[in-house]
């Protein structure tokens, strides 16, 4: 970002003046890392009126990690756009190795989307009934921060094309990766399995 802007000192205009401007750090991966920041801040909030003290421990955690994987993968994005950009013998070890590292980048902050989920579902079912809705905003983020994170580690993953493996040679060297997308679809079934759940008293008129 512009003047080395992090995530977690900007203010919301600048950041997101940042994230419109053509240059692609922050960029998407970043964009998922404030939304889970969003989610957790809401079951945070939740958690506390609901006198949920071990999960809100766990949420105001994961508010700060996100941010921290925000601006992690901001560098990432930063990195994989330069190492395209070059014109010499080494660019396709560069987009192996910025690929691989984006791809971690996202694959981190999917998991820790991912280890939400059983928080949320505690608030679902434990939290002040009258905080229903801010559970439903809170899905709604956390879903939006897993499947970001799902598109952006595929992406990266088969980026790889470009640098000169076949899609067989990147599921061989990267299997843990491969795997983590499996692993967020999982995640986001799951989540959408609890919105269908409690619909009927988050939005009663819908």
């Amino acid at each position: 970002m512009a003047e080395g802007m992090s995530t977690r000192e900007a203010t919301i205009e600048r950041w997101t003046a940042g994230l419109a401007e053509a240059n692609g750090d922050p960029g998407g991966g970043a964009a998922a890392g404030v939304m889970l920041a969003v989610a957790a801040g809401l079951m945070s909030m939740v958690a506390g009126y609901s006198d949920l003290d071990e999960v809100r421990e766990r949420a105001r955690a994961l508010r700060e990690a996100a941010l921290n994987d925000a601006d992690a993968d901001a560098a990432a994005s930063a990195a994989f756009g330069a190492a395209f950009r070059r014109d010499d013998e080494g660019r396709d070890a560069a987009i192996r190795a910025a690929a691989a590292d984006a791809a971690r980048a996202s694959a981190r902050l999917g998991e820790r989307a991912r280890d939400a989920v059983p928080d949320l579902e505690v608030l679902a079912g434990e939290g002040d009934p009258a905080l229903i809705a801010d559970v439903a905003v809170a899905a709604a983020a956390l879903r939006a921060a897993l499947a970001s994170a799902r598109t952006n580690v595929s992406y990266d993953l088969a980026a790889m094309r470009s640098g000169g493996l076949g899609l067989d040679e990147v599921r061989a060297q990267h299997p843990e990766l491969w795997a983590t997308v499996a692993g967020l679809d999982d995640a986001i079934a799951r989540v959408d399995g609890l919105v269908s759940r409690i619909d009927d008293r988050a939005a009663p008129t819908a």
